[in-house]
């Protein structure tokens, strides 16, 4: 398997309307520096990550500029209404010397507190694959509910898993999945999503259930705690 490093993608185009407040939600402070700020730190600092591609907003006024970060080239392109329009657009933006065939890693830049050893797995076990996805297997009780918001049926676990980031596949494929995913209509959620709807099938690998994806207010004060006890 190629030890060569990848490059990795952080769509930041969205709003984050959940949270509130007077910016989007990847500039409000989490433990005294922007969110965003936290979570290109952690991937900068990985050995294997060779540079970012931060995909903003038009008119993005906020985005301190950076140009690099420990050392690592930082990228910046502009994203489109979804997410999947702002991850194509990161992939279009990746240096020309990423081959078609390389792998590329997708993080949200939510997600701040992802572990170095979990990205080191997803780099390692799916990259002797045709890629996958961080996430972990359901533990809770699983309930539909009706119209009314009553439990209506309890629904099996068995073999369902909560989605995380990195996600990662090749350039090329993922690049082609999401372009006829647009073509055919369809607002996939996430990268795995694209590839599975283009007759591909990700590998999940178990990755640290805090890789939270700060979504609510709420999350902010998990998000401070946690940054002081995952591995950067």
């Amino acid at each position: 398997m190629s030890r060569a490093p990848l490059w990795c993608v952080i769509p930041a185009a969205g709003r984050g309307l959940r949270v509130g407040g007077d910016r989007p939600k990847q500039y409000l402070p989490l433990a005294g520096r922007p969110l965003i700020e936290h979570t290109l730190d952690r991937l900068a600092g990985h050995p294997r990550i060779a540079g970012l591609v931060v995909v903003l907003s038009a008119g993005d006024e906020l985005w301190p500029g950076l140009s690099a970060l420990q050392g690592k080239p930082v990228r910046t392109a502009f994203g489109g209404v979804q997410r999947c329009d702002s991850v194509l657009a990161g992939l279009e933006a990746l240096p020309g010397d990423v081959a078609a065939g390389d792998f590329v890693l997708v993080h949200d830049a939510a997600r701040p507190c992802v572990r170095a050893d979990d990205i080191t797995r997803l780099i390692e076990v799916a990259g002797a694959t045709e890629g996958g996805l961080l996430g972990a297997p359901l533990r809770d009780t699983l309930k539909q509910a009706d119209e009314a918001g009553r439990s209506a049926l309890t629904e099996s676990r068995d073999l369902r898993w909560r989605a995380f980031t990195p996600q990662m596949f090749r350039r090329g494929p993922l690049r082609d999945a999401l372009r006829q995913a647009a073509r055919d209509g369809v607002t996939v959620s996430d990268e795995a999503m694209a590839m599975e709807l283009a007759g591909h099938a990700p590998l999940l690998v178990e990755g640290a259930e805090d890789n939270i994806k700060v979504t609510t207010a709420a999350d902010f004060a998990l998000a401070e705690f946690l940054l002081t006890r995952t591995s950067s």
